[in-house]
This record gives C-alpha cells, sequence and structure tokens, in this order.
C-alpha cells in the first residue's frame, strides 16, 4: 500500500525523488531506505546541515588559530630585532664564549648574503680587518668574547635587513654564531595643523603637515579630542625628501566644525612607540584685567618717564655747562691781552715823561711801572 496516495498524483513523484536523492548523496547510512516519512525525510536534512555547521565552526576555529600564531611570530621577530635611529651608531650584540680557539681564526659578518666584515687573527696575535661601509667589532674580540657588529650610522636601506656571524676555517664555515635583525627608524617633526578656506559654505579644512619620519606613519584625526571624523573626510599622502629616504606627511580634513570644535592632528609611529599631536583651536582662558594691574602698569610707566627725563635734564645741563665755560675762556683772553698792551703802553708813557720832569727819582718810575 502506497501512503498519500489519497493526496493526489503530484505527491508521490516529489516524495520519491526526494527519497532517491538524499540515498544516493548521503553516506551516513540511510542508501538502504528507499520509502521514508517527510518528517524523516526533515530530520535526514538538520543533520547533514549541523555536520556542516560542526565542520565549518572547527575550519574557521583552526583558521584563526594558525592566523594568530603568525601574529605572535611576527611580533615576537619585531621585539627581538635592534632598534636603529637614521643617522646614529647602532650595535648588534654578538657574545660568544664557546670559541675555543684563540689564534689563526677567521671570522666573518654578513648582511643577509653580503659579507660586510671579515677578521683574521694569526699565531702571533695579528688581525687583519676587512670591512665595508667602516663597520667594525672590538679589537679585542678573541679575548672579551664579545664580537659585536659596530654600524657607524643607520642608514633607511639597512631596515629589516638580517646580520649573521660565522666561523671560518679554510674553505670550511660554522653555523651562524649569532643573528641579528635590524630596525630602522627615525622621528617625525611636531605636526603643525593651518585652517584653510573651502568651497563650502558650512565646511572647514584643515591640513596637518610632518616631515622627516621612517617608517611611514599613521595618522588620525580627533574632534574635542574624543571623535572620530566621518568616513571618508579624511585624504593623507606621504612622500619621500628629495635626496632622502625619510618621508614627508601631509593629511587633510574637510568636515562641518563649529568655531568652538578643537580638531587634533595625531602622527603615531609604531617603529618607535612614537606618537605626535596638535590641536587647533585649543581653548584658553580669557584674560582677566584688575585695577591694581592697571595701576601696577601706569606707576611702571611713569617712573620709566620721570627717570628718562631726569637723565635728559642733568645730560642737557652738563653740555650748558660745557659751552658757559668755553665762551667764559673765549671772552676772558681778548681781555687779558688788552689790558697788557694797556700797561705795556703807560710803561712806556712814564718813561718818557721822566725824560721831561729832572726832580722824578728812579723809584717813583719804578713804582708805576709796577701799578696795573
Amino acid at each position: 500500500m502506497r501512503r498519500g496516495a489519497g493526496r493526489g498524483s503530484e505527491a508521490e513523484p516529489t516524495y520519491v525523488v526526494h527519497v532517491s536523492t538524499v540515498s544516493r548523496t548521503d553516506g551516513f547510512g540511510f542508501s538502504k531506505l528507499k520509502r521514508q516519512t517527510p518528517m524523516s525525510c526533515i530530520g535526514v536534512l538538520c543533520a547533514l546541515l549541523r555536520a556542516k555547521e560542526r565542520a565549518m565552526a572547527v575550519t574557521l576555529w583552526r583558521g584563526a588559530a594558525i592566523l594568530l600564531c603568525c601574529v605572535c611570530l611576527c611580533a615576537s621577530a619585531e621585539e627581538d630585532c635592534v632598534l636603529g635611529i637614521v643617522g646614529k651608531p647602532v650595535i648588534l650584540p654578538c657574545l660568544y664564549s664557546n670559541l675555543r680557539t684563540a689564534l689563526n681564526f677567521s671570522i666573518e659578518w654578513r648582511k643577509n648574503d653580503t659579507a660586510v666584515l671579515r677578521s683574521l687573527w694569526d699565531e702571533d696575535g695579528n688581525v687583519e680587518t676587512w670591512s665595508l661601509n667602516h663597520v667594525g667589532i672590538p679589537t679585542d674580540a678573541p679575548l672579551t668574547k664579545n664580537f659585536s657588529l659596530e654600524l657607524p650610522s643607520a642608514r633607511v636601506k639597512d631596515d629589516r635587513s638580517q646580520y649573521s656571524l660565522f666561523l671560518l676555517s679554510g674553505e670550511n664555515q660554522s653555523a651562524p654564531l649569532c643573528t641579528q635583525c635590524l630596525r630602522v627608524a627615525a622621528s617625525f617633526s611636531t605636526p603643525e595643523v593651518m585652517k584653510e578656506r573651502s568651497g563650502e559654505a558650512y565646511e572647514s579644512t584643515y591640513q596637518c603637515h610632518s616631515s622627516g619620519g621612517y617608517p611611514k606613519p599613521a595618522v588620525y584625526w580627533l574632534f574635542n579630542n574624543s571623535q572620530e571624523p566621518p568616513i571618508g573626510s579624511v585624504t593623507t599622502r606621504a612622500q619621500l625628501l628629495r635626496g632622502s629616504d625619510l618621508y614627508n606627511v601631509t593629511s587633510r580634513l574637510t568636515a562641518d566644525a563649529s568655531n568652538d570644535t578643537t580638531v587634533s592632528c595625531i602622527i603615531e609611529n609604531p617603529a618607535l612607540n612614537e606618537t605626535l599631536a596638535f590641536t587647533y583651536g585649543a581653548s584658553r582662558r580669557p584674560v582677566e584685567w584688575r585695577p591694581s594691574q592697571g595701576m601696577w602698569i601706569f606707576s611702571t610707566v611713569l617712573c620709566v618717564l620721570v627717570a628718562i627725563m631726569v637723565i635728559a635734564g642733568v645730560c642737557y645741563q652738563i653740555k650748558l655747562d660745557k659751552i658757559s665755560k668755553r665762551l667764559k675762556k673765549e671772552y676772558e683772553e681778548p681781555q687779558r691781552g688788552e689790558q697788557v698792551k694797556t700797561s705795556r703802553e703807560s710803561l712806556l708813557h712814564v718813561n718818557h715823561s721822566s725824560h721831561f720832569r729832572p726832580g722824578s727819582s728812579r723809584r717813583e718810575l719804578h713804582g708805576l711801572s709796577m701799578k696795573p
């Protein structure tokens, strides 16, 4: 007897096709079933969906675990790298105490696959060193076991380079005795924010600029030190300086900001763990004017003016005294000349008169000559 025959001719073909599809495609032990009720078929489908969901969840968890491991490995690799500042010396540490040979051996530092330093110690203790770009190691390295590589100046082209130390003996070489990776960074200048005119009536454009840093920074904008700007309102561009490997960064923000809103530009250099910020339109306290301050300023200005006037009066009086003395001297000199001339004429006149007065004595003539 066929179930569901009374429900019409269309129910049987649909039921048969559905059961045949399940029996051919599943692999869960349902191939022997040829006729099942619709409820049992729905249960089968639910079981399949649950199995697929579990498999998908396991796959997602595995992918997340792999991704987390990669992130952890990258983070540990970044932390183990030596950080050098552009233009400053940097040392790649290497202490190797298992070196038994003190003479007649050579070592070689390599940057990636290129040799940058090679030193050879002979039997007499003399050392011959060849280096690239003036790199070096301590001269007493065999005694102190300190084979650290000294770079005179960190360069941007050395960023993310791997340095390895090898011990050479003839044509043979050892495994790397030391391996160091180098990260290079440079600080950006303090950002400057300027407000520009915008074509829209209710929009303002702010430009943030900083230069001289490495690597490329992350730039953020904030309104009132808390609110982020709308998506698509910020445009940031980083360019290399001419003749340098350092970056200039310029960021523009176009948004609707009132006059009371503070706009902050934040430049973050993750390599140095450095954050620089500048706030445009920072609120300032109004200057409070007090009568006491006004009186103090007025008295100070008055004292300064009085002092200037006194100094000017003293200088003028000194000048007048000098002029008076000069005029007096010029006046007295002609008067003295006239007195001398008059006395001489009087003396001559007396002498001339004595020749005509026979009774005049020499003492009288001498007394006349002594009178002024």
